[in-house]
C-alpha cells in the first residue's frame, strides 16, 4: 500500500452509495488504503446511513449528491456507486466540480458516453478510474502469471464462467426490464468477463452472443453466453447465469502446450461480505481449491500439476488509485479500457436480438 507522506493529510473520499456497491467493495477497501479517508457517504435510506456510522464512526452522511458536492473543495475524490443509470450524470457533476472520479463497473450504458466521459475528465486533467476489481481476483492474476511464464504455450480458447444458482429473482434494478436501469447479467457479470478477455488477448474483431430470460418474474437477461474472435486468433467464450444448476470451472484455458483449469471464485467478496477486512493472509485461498496444469487427461482424475494459486488484491485498486492522485502514477483502469469493454457488450446485446455475428 502507499504511505502517506510526512506533513501530508489523507485524501477525503466521498462515497456515492452504500448498497451492495458501495457497503461492501468501496467503503471497506478505501478505509483500509493508506493514504485515503472515507469522508462522507452519500445515502437517503437512514438504516444505511446509521450503518456506515456504525463501521465507520468518523464518516459523515447525508442524504443527496447536492449535499456532497456543496462541499466539492473539501474533498479530493469522488467514488460513484449508485445504480448504474446515476453513473454518468454523477460522474460528469464530479468532473466539472474538479474532482477526481472513480466510478463503479459499468462506467456508462454505452461506449459514446464513456468515451464523452473520459474525454471531460482529459480535458479538465482529472483521474477517471473504473472499478473493475476482478482484474485483482486470484484466479486472474494466476492466469497472468502463468501466461507470463509461458505455461501453456500459444493460447486457443478461453473459458470464463461466472455462474449462480439463483432460481427466484431477488428483484431491484439490477433485474429490471426497464433499459434506462442498465440491469441484466450481460452488463453487471458480463462487463467483469468482457473486461478480463480483453485484458488477457486483447481487441475484439467479432461477436456473437445468445441472453435469455429464463426465470418466472424475472424481466432482464438472466442466463448469457458470449463467444468473441480476438484480432490475434484467440477465442473467448464468456458465460455469466443465474441459472445454472451445476457451476462449472470459473476458467478453462487451452493453448498449444497445456491448459489451465480452475473451479471455484475468489474468496474476497464472500471475506468482504462477512465483515472481514484486508490484513495479512488476505486473498489467500485453500490448496484445495487451486487448480491444475497440465494435458492429456481431465484435473478431476488427475490428470497434470497442482498449480498454486496467487492471493487475490482487491486492495491494490485503491493503493493505485491513491499513488495515481498523490504522484501521478498510472490509472489502474482507464475510461476508455471500460469503453472498449462497452463496445462489446453492445455488439453482444445486438447479436443476441438479431441473431447475427457482430463485426467490431
Amino acid at each position: 500500500m502507499t504511505a502517506t507522506p510526512p506533513g501530508t493529510h489523507p485524501l477525503r473520499v466521498g462515497l456515492v452509495g452504500y448498497g451492495l456497491a458501495g457497503s461492501v467493495f468501496h467503503a471497506p477497501l478505501i478505509a483500509a488504503t493508506e493514504g485515503l479517508a472515507l469522508d462522507t457517504v452519500v445515502t437517503s435510506n437512514p438504516e444505511r446511513q446509521q450503518q456506515a456510522r456504525a463501521e465507520f464512526p468518523d464518516v459523515r452522511t447525508v442524504a443527496t449528491p447536492d449535499e456532497l458536492f456543496d462541499r466539492a473543495g473539501e474533498l479530493d475524490l469522488v467514488v460513484v456507486a449508485s445504480p448504474n443509470k446515476t453513473h454518468v450524470p454523477l460522474a460528469t457533476r464530479a468532473l466539472q466540480a474538479g474532482l477526481p472520479v472513480v466510478v463503479d463497473k459499468p462506467v456508462a450504458g454505452t461506449a459514446a458516453e464513456a468515451r464523452t466521459l473520459a474525454a471531460l475528465a482529459e480535458e479538465r486533467g482529472l483521474l477517471l478510474s473504473v472499478f473493475q476489481n476482478r482484474r485483482w481476483d486470484n484466479d486472474f492474476l494466476t492466469l497472468r502469471r502463468l501466461l507470463a511464464e509461458d505455461a501453456l504455450g500459444e493460447v486457443w480458447r478461453f473459458e470464463s464462467r461466472f455462474e449462480r444458482w439463483r432460481p427466484k429473482p431477488k428483484g431491484g434494478w439490477r433485474e429490471s426490464g426497464d433499459p434506462a436501469e442498465i440491469g441484466g447479467l450481460l452488463y453487471d457479470l458480463g462487463s467483469h468477463v468482457v473486461d478480463q478477455a480483453l485484458v488477457l488477448f486483447g481487441p475484439v474483431t467479432q461477436v456473437y452472443a445468445e441472453s435469455v430470460v429464463r426465470r418466472a418474474g424475472a424481466e432482464a437477461d438472466d442466463d448469457t453466453f458470449l463467444a468473441l474472435t480476438h484480432a490475434n486468433g484467440v477465442r473467448s467464450h464468456l458465460y455469466v447465469s443465474s441459472t445454472a444448476a451445476q457451476l462449472g470451472p470459473r476458467f478453462r484455458v487451452l493453448g498449444s502446450k497445456a491448459g489451465y483449469v480452475k473451479h471455484g471464485l475468489d474468496p474476497q467478496e464472500a471475506a468482504l461480505r462477512e465483515g472481514k477486512r484486508p490484513g495479512p493472509g488476505w486473498g489467500e485461498e485453500d490448496e484445495s481449491l487451486w487448480g491444475r496444469v497440465g494435458s492429456g487427461e481431465s484435473p478431476l482424475t488427475g490428470g497434470g500439476q497442482v498449480a498454486r494459486t496467487d492471493p487475490g488484491d482487491y486492495p491494490a485498486y485503491y493503493a493505485t488509485v491513491a499513488k495515481a492522485l498523490r504522484e501521478g502514477g498510472p490509472n489502474p483502469v482507464d475510461a476508455l479500457e471500460a469503453a472498449a469493454a462497452l463496445d462489446v457488450l453492445e455488439a453482444a446485446r445486438r447479436s443476441a436480438r438479431d441473431g447475427v455475428v457482430v463485426s467490431l
